[in-house]
């Protein structure tokens, strides 16, 4: 077992994406480059003194591709490795990151060791590449402990462009600049400039350090997201709460939490209630919370069943039904839990 005298370890598991590509000289396309290419794009890797190991997918996933089942493969390695290393950095595809890091702070329950994803908007072996910083910040994150030798940030988090951010409060909110992701409803966890600054008072700390990691592998993906927007249509609503195999619904509501009062609508949502389909309301605005109730056009959604999402993103919104529908809880239990702060994902 590792002492806080222990010299630092980190295992990079490297899963896809931009940050692990380089340029075809003829084609101009972008193509994954061997992992083994590492310190050679990133020599600056050989300055840290920590005892630094890499996996990588064979082959590598675009973040288009990622699913539940490739989770299942992270928390995997994750727990095949956990007492061997002091910290992991997950190098991913920006595209489904957010949702990655969402799922995973749920997976990995009773977590005491610092899992960050990062990745980059231009290939690391571009010349202005954003992927360097990212990866070396992400590296030291990992290892970083405090005096008394636990790590200061034991959490899933994404590190992007100088911000560290709680995984499952963070959505990708741009594609062309470096800033890429964005935490609307939870400050960060640290700021990297000169410095890494952390934010000891905004990170989750295991109530048990010695507590053994407890890795979750099932997810049910037998849930959509549904957007409401002037003039949706009965029978586009219909065609979807009819789905065999639905099991729950995030619906994306205006503002605080408001949707139609059409009785065609509201009949739906308690016939879909009655039918066991967990349905939970999240708000479409980037920033803020559902407040159910405070208007009256939330107020037959109360009626008809649904669950409030407060602030939870939409990635988090759909990995947490996953999880939870996974771990085979019924339904009275799901609704319980859906309110419940389990990783730090909503502010109740």
């Amino acid at each position: 077992m590792k002492t806080k005298n222990d010299t630092p370890s980190v295992l990079i598991i490297y899963t896809g994406g931009t940050i692990g590509m380089i340029e075809n000289p003829e084609t101009g396309a972008l193509e994954n480059f061997d992992f083994d290419q590492l310190q050679k794009h990133v020599p600056e890797i050989k300055r840290f003194n920590y005892n630094i190991s890499a996996y990588q997918f064979n082959p590598p996933i675009d973040s288009s591709n990622m699913e539940p089942a490739l989770w299942a493969k992270i928390v995997k390695i994750i727990e095949m490795n956990y007492n061997q290393y002091d910290g992991f950095v997950i190098l991913h595809g920006t595209d489904t990151m957010a949702y990655t890091s969402s799922a995973l702070s749920f997976m990995l329950e009773d977590l005491t060791k610092p899992v960050i994803l990062t990745g980059s908007q231009l290939p690391i072996g571009t010349l202005r590449t954003d992927g360097k910083e990212n990866l070396i910040t992400a590296i030291e994150i990992a290892a970083a402990k405090d005096d008394e030798g636990h790590a200061i940030v034991p959490e899933v988090c994404i590190f992007f462009e100088n911000e560290l951010m709680r995984g499952n409060r963070t959505s990708k909110i741009n594609s062309e600049n470096f800033n890429a992701f964005r935490s609307f409803n939870h400050p960060v966890l640290a700021t990297a400039g000169i410095h890494i600054r952390y934010a000891h008072h905004h990170i989750r700390k295991p109530k048990n350090w010695n507590q053994p990691l407890k890795p979750h592998y099932d997810m049910n993906s037998n849930v959509v997201m549904l957007t409401l927007f002037p003039g949706i249509q009965p029978n586009i609503i219909q065609s979807i709460f009819q789905v065999s195999t639905l099991k729950a619904v995030v619906m994306k509501t205006y503002g605080s939490g408001n949707a139609p009062q059409k009785a065609w609508f509201v009949q739906q949502l308690k016939e879909a209630r009655d039918r066991g389909i967990i349905i939970t309301n999240i708000t479409q605005c980037q920033r803020g919370t559902v407040e159910m109730g405070l208007y009256e056009t939330s107020l037959q959604l109360i009626e008809a069943g649904l669950l409030c999402g407060f602030d939870c993103t939409p990635e988090c919104a759909v990995t947490k039904l996953m999880y939870l529908l996974g771990q085979g809880y019924s339904n009275e239990e799901i609704r319980h839990l859906w309110l419940t702060n389990l990783a730090g994902e909503i502010t109740i």
